[in-house]
């Protein structure tokens, strides 16, 4: 059974009463250790698929599955618990708390899980160690550059030992050095930590760091992809 199953999701949203289809029955399966890119030029849909499989937003039809199991199944507070426990998120701005250190932004998600306070530090040093921020990892969050506060949300994302790491634009804000560093890490969670990897981007070039491209446009799916010529990481994290 696919991790992720998608099947004829639609969404539709109604602006002034006028309804607005912007996903038109997408139907595809991620399996699990997948690094797959979904594509598509801004208003293609993309980010509304990243919310409706990320448990964020329901779809107005079709079905979406996560490990078997659809958003009706569940209870508000059960949605909550998938979704910090075997979700992790990763956004272009970063979203993270700016007067506050690198450590505590990295154990935000545990505050709201049920894993004991006695595991925090180890849980916590060990996805800094990761993506390689120890060195900053007393440094308030404003003292960094972009792509240290993109390292740093990628720790936050991995602290519960996500299943599944959903990436919205993470080069978005940065430089194309910072840039390839983050897909670097990426990269690597997938290969060496075994992370499925979920990257939603409008660019050729960062969506080939995935082994599969999923092209979006105008609602529905243009084309679903194994990369050929993929981008590969010769830099290796810690473990």
């Amino acid at each position: 059974m696919a991790l992720i199953q998608a099947k004829g999701i639609k969404k539709v949203y109604n602006e002034d009463s006028v309804p607005l289809e912007v996903l038109k029955g997408l139907t595809f399966d991620i399996e699990e250790g997948e690094f797959v890119a979904i594509m598509g030029p801004s208003g293609s849909g993309k980010s509304t698929l990243l919310h409706i499989i990320g448990f964020l937003d329901p779809q107005t039809s079709g079905t979406f599955k996560f490990k078997g199991k659809g958003i009706q199944d569940y209870t508000e507070d059960e949605l909550a618990k998938i979704r910090n426990k075997e979700m992790g998120f990763v956004f272009q701005a970063f979203n993270l708390l700016p007067r506050t250190t690198v450590y505590d932004n990295v154990k935000l998600p545990l505050i709201y899980s049920d894993r004991p306070a006695t595991e925090w530090h180890e849980k916590i040093m060990r996805a800094i160690k990761i993506v390689g921020m120890e060195h900053r990892v007393h440094h308030e969050t404003s003292q960094l550059s972009g792509g240290e506060k993109q390292r740093v949300a990628i720790a936050r994302a991995l602290v519960n030992e996500a299943k599944v790491i959903y990436a919205d634009e993470p080069t978005g804000n940065l430089d194309s050095k910072s840039g390839a560093q983050i897909m670097r890490t990426l990269q690597q969670l997938n290969k060496e930590f075994g992370h499925t990897i979920v990257l939603i981007t409008h660019e050729t070039y960062t969506a080939e760091n995935a082994k599969r491209i999923i092209k979006i446009k105008d609602g529905h799916i243009e084309s679903d992809r194994k990369v050929r010529h993929r981008k590969d990481s010769r830099n290796g994290l810690k473990k």
